[in-house]
């Protein structure tokens, strides 16, 4: 069995979270899941904060622009771009200041490639997956970019140890060809498993430090995450139809970041024994041993709680602390 990244019982969020106080996001962070801390996202802010405008703020000499409400790359950096790294070095410093003192596992996060591929246009129309050649060019300034955004956060925080997600909501749609063209009346041609591992395999060979690889949205490519060399998948559990490739992945030896709080309050209202009577039904499902639950699987939310209240917010993540420490304590 490998050793993991991170502390058994460990829990953590997706990412992304309510509200435009960075300075009190970090705070709840820091305060609801001190195993394994992430560094906060508020999309609520505004473009160059939202998922797509801040991954792309990473790219190296691949500068991008808002047209008409959509990303895309641009002739030189401007704006847009000074706005999207003012935010993010906001984030750092409260990040910087809040975190100086702690060691220990701690994540950072970025969509990946291939969402941002289908997801960014080209200066002359259509997203920047219709050429294999601009892909491919994205996809090394994203490598070089978060590889810098490591070293960046690791200086910062020189007792920490970083990991990073990255994030592929689209990936289960590129892969099927069915992300539409600009049109709408087509779709761009579907991408070969093997070429999607490739690309997002040299973002994690470049950054150098263990990538989590998250999807929350149906038919998550668990053996293109695999082929990736992902040190773990997080996926929402609600969302899971087939467990025999979960369980091959795991047999492997891959980490599971386990989406268990729901992102709707639910009826009953949410606790910690809920979320970890959850995982461990799965578990048990699974056949593996109950030993291996606390150190191969992180509790997490479904997905990202910027579109939940404050207050729940920050019950889903004591909920998923709380189940964190039933786990480990079975």
């Amino acid at each position: 069995m490998p050793d993991f990244p991170w502390r058994p019982g460990s829990a953590t969020g997706v990412g992304s979270l309510p509200g435009a106080d960075i300075a009190e996001a970090q705070r709840i962070v820091f305060g609801e899941l001190p195993e394994l801390p992430h560094l906060a996202e508020l999309p609520a802010r505004g473009p160059g904060a939202d998922m797509i405008g801040r991954s792309a703020g990473f790219l190296v000499e691949l500068p991008v622009q808002l047209y008409a409400g959509r990303w895309q790359v641009a002739p030189r950096p401007g704006k847009d771009l000074r706005v999207t790294a003012d935010l993010l070095e906001r984030d750092l410093d409260q990040l910087t200041e809040q975190g100086e003192k702690y060691t220990g596992p701690l994540k950072i996060q970025s969509a990946g490639p291939w969402t941002l591929a289908a997801s960014i246009d080209l200066q002359l129309g259509g997203r920047l997956l219709r050429d294999a050649g601009a892909v491919r060019d994205l996809t090394d300034s994203l490598a070089e970019g978060l590889r810098r955004h490591v070293e960046d956060v690791r200086k910062r925080l020189p007792r920490a140890e970083i990991l990073l997600q990255l994030d592929e909501p689209s990936l289960p749609t590129v892969l099927a060809g069915r992300v539409p063209t600009e049109s709408g009346l087509g779709a761009y041609r579907a991408v070969p498993g093997p070429d999607a591992a490739t690309a997002l395999r040299t973002v994690v060979e470049a950054v150098g430090v263990p990538v989590i690889a998250h999807c929350c949205a149906p038919d998550v490519p668990l053996q293109v995450f695999r082929d990736a060399r992902a040190a773990a998948v997080a996926l929402d559990l609600s969302l899971l139809k087939d467990l025999d490739p979960l369980g091959e992945m795991l047999e492997a030896g891959l980490g599971l970041f386990a989406g268990a709080a729901p992102t709707t309050p639910p009826a009953g209202g949410i606790d910690g024994k809920k979320v970890a009577d959850r995982v461990s039904t799965l578990w048990k499902r699974l056949a593996f041993s109950p030993a291996l639950l606390p150190r191969q699987v992180v509790i997490t939310p479904a997905c990202g709680l910027a579109g939940v209240s404050p207050s729940y917010a920050r019950a889903a993540l004591t909920a998923c602390r709380e189940a964190g420490r039933r786990l480990s304590e079975v």
